[in-house]
């Protein structure tokens, strides 16, 4: 109201409608009786507002405090299954080493069992031929004898043959001129 009043030229005074004004003036008195009311009822009740003050910061401290906890509780969590996953990795990495050197082990048995195996067939199958090769020369030689006796057996009746013939040897035949046929003269005997 004062700001908007005309101003006085060359003065530092300003008209104001003097009703305006004490309008207002009694606005402001009927109105501070309430505002200093409320003024000593804060001041009044301040131990009350200050105890309420402490009381919301306490609650929240507290709450911050359990939310802390929550969390250090949450990361000690976190570094608990951390560490169990790292003991779980090392568990499993063991015993795969130890599944990998077993199958290792495995197949180098195997592998020499193989090896073994095969050395067993090898001795078995020389022997075998060695059976083999022994029965064939045993049977050559069985019939190489029977036909050396035979052979024997037949050259000895071929040479009884020959001795009989050249105990009575025939007569030798004259020749004869006019004969035809042959000039030659056999010395083998008629039978």
């Amino acid at each position: 109201m004062i700001l908007d009043s005309p101003r006085i030229p060359l003065s530092r005074r300003t008209l104001i409608d003097e009703e305006q004004i004490l309008d207002q003036l009694d606005l402001i008195r009927l109105g501070l009786p309430a505002a200093f009311q409320e003024a000593a009822e804060v001041v009044r009740h301040k131990d009350e507002i200050l105890l309420e003050a402490e009381q919301y910061a306490q609650e929240i401290l507290e709450s911050a405090e359990r939310r802390a906890a929550q969390i250090l509780d949450e990361m000690g969590l976190i570094r608990q299954a951390e560490l169990e996953a790292q003991q779980i990795r090392q568990r499993v990495q063991q015993e795969c080493e130890a599944a990998q050197e077993q199958t290792m082990a495995d197949i180098e048995r195997m592998r020499r069992q193989a090896q073994q195996d095969l050395e067993e067939m090898r001795r078995i199958t020389i022997a075998e031929c060695e059976d083999v090769q022994a029965g064939a020369d045993a049977y050559a030689d069985r019939v190489l004898r029977d036909m050396e006796q035979q052979l024997a057996e037949m050259i000895r009746v071929i040479r009884n043959g020959r001795s009989q013939l050249q105990v009575d040897p025939p007569p030798a035949k004259p020749i004869d001129p006019t004969s035809r046929g042959s000039n030659m003269r056999s010395d083998r005997p008629k039978k």
